[in-house]
């Protein structure tokens, strides 16, 4: 698991809330925590006192993108997923994708995701990925256009490290993440059809402030040709391979 962090006073509960939700899991886990330029004094003492959480402090603010990147060379597990620090997971999260993963020895495992509303409700969000199993590159058909929905939630993804190291955050201000999803064009892969992950909305998130319009294009254009590169290329070796055996 991976999370970056400013540990901003606004969202210290919402940090709290997604390592109690992890601590609801079944699997073994263990959590990397960047801090990007915070003080880790600031820490809570729920993730201070869990032998589970390793803290990467970074030395000054480096953005999202940045900092969980760094935060991945920290990764000693075979699977990893990415987590927002005012997010969390369902119960059963961990040990659905776990066991396919385990059992079908696919790249990668995601599954849908809930909004998460002040009042504690949950609205589910189906993405235009459908359930069952696809194998490399056949996500990237389900986002046919950068402003199209993207085709799966990327904080669903639980993918073996090596995929993900190939695949990491883009180097954007914001919708860095989109990027992870072109480790679905690197090896097959099965989407299952129940939540695992719940997105929270509040004031304070990144997509509710009036300045996000401003580069969501443009970043939306540099994940798509990323992905769409990435499947090209992946096929093309895959291609050069068949031809010579």
């Amino acid at each position: 698991m991976v999370i970056a962090t400013q540990l901003r006073p606004d969202r210290l509960a919402f940090l709290v809330s997604m390592h109690a939700s992890l601590c609801r899991q079944s699997v073994p886990w263990e959590a990397v925590v960047a801090l990007d330029g915070a003080d880790p004094a600031r820490l809570p003492a729920a993730l201070v006192a869990d032998p589970r959480v390793r803290v990467l402090s970074l030395p000054r603010a480096v953005g999202a993108a940045c900092a969980r990147n760094l935060a991945l060379n920290e990764v000693r597990t075979e699977f990893v997923n990415w987590a927002d620090d005012d997010d969390e997971f369902t119960d059963n999260a961990m040990a659905l994708r776990l066991r396919v993963l385990e059992e079908t020895r696919v790249g990668w495992c995601a599954g849908y995701s809930q909004d998460l509303h002040d009042d504690g409700s949950t609205a589910l969000w189906r993405c235009p990925t459908p359930p069952g199993r696809h194998e490399a590159g056949d996500v990237w058909a389900y986002w046919k256009d950068p402003a199209d929905t993207i085709p799966l939630g990327p904080t669903t993804l639980l993918a073996r490290t090596d995929l993900v190291r190939a695949a990491p955050m883009g180097g954007l201000v914001q919708g860095e993440d989109y990027c992870t999803l072109a480790i679905t064009c690197l090896a097959p892969g099965i989407l299952l059809p129940v939540p695992v992950y719940r997105y929270r909305k509040h004031v304070g998130q990144m997509t509710a402030q009036d300045s996000y319009d401003h580069l969501e294009a443009k970043a939306r254009v540099f994940a798509h040709r990323f992905g769409a590169s990435l499947r090209a290329a992946s096929l093309s070796l895959c291609d050069a391979a068949s031809a010579t055996t």
